[in-house]
């Protein structure tokens, strides 16, 4: 009964929580008032955890939160329960995208979404380069850029060689 009653909450919190992992706060600590599966102190601790680890936050806390219900098995019907309203939401959306692909009018949605996340995520890198730059990443940055230039590789290459640089940079503390 309780794998149900957790199915049921949780899928409830993957359904109607938009806007990340920190919008599911109201209703896990809904959860916490009504259900009585654990404290407001534990909700506010498996915050915290959910924050440093890897991964969504709301997934990370829906885990911690099914564990500290019901065990391991709780921990996988938390999680499960709140992706699969987003997997399933997803999934109808690629069925009608492939139904509706060669409309003109998805085609030009799809064609203006692609610049856009790419301008969003640019702006995120150079955000990121503005407010840490070093020496050492000028260098990189500079060198991996013609590298792409002159030798063609698949960009992951790149990616794993600075972050190769970066590992080393870091425990030798070189932060030029």
């Amino acid at each position: 009964m309780i794998y149900i009653k957790l199915f049921l909450e949780f899928f409830h919190i993957g359904l109607f929580s938009f806007g990340g992992g920190y919008a599911t706060l109201p209703f896990l600590y809904h959860i916490a008032d009504v259900q009585k599966w654990y404290t407001a102190k534990q909700l506010s601790d498996m915050i915290a955890v959910s924050s440093i680890t890897p991964g969504p936050v709301g997934v990370n806390v829906a885990t911690f939160a099914g564990f500290t219900t019901a065990g391991i098995l709780g921990a996988f019907v938390a999680t499960a329960s709140v992706i699969l309203p987003s997997l399933i939401i997803v999934v109808i959306i690629s069925k009608l995208l492939e139904q509706f692909k060669h409309n003109k009018y998805v085609q030009s949605a799809i064609y203006t979404l692609k610049p856009a996340g790419c301008g969003l995520l640019a702006a995120v890198g150079v955000d990121m380069f503005v407010n840490n730059i070093n020496l050492l990443g000028m260098i990189l940055l500079a060198g991996l850029f013609f590298a792409s230039l002159t030798e063609k590789r698949d960009p992951l290459f790149y990616l794993g060689v600075s972050a190769i640089v970066g590992l080393i940079a870091g425990f030798f503390n070189w932060t030029a």
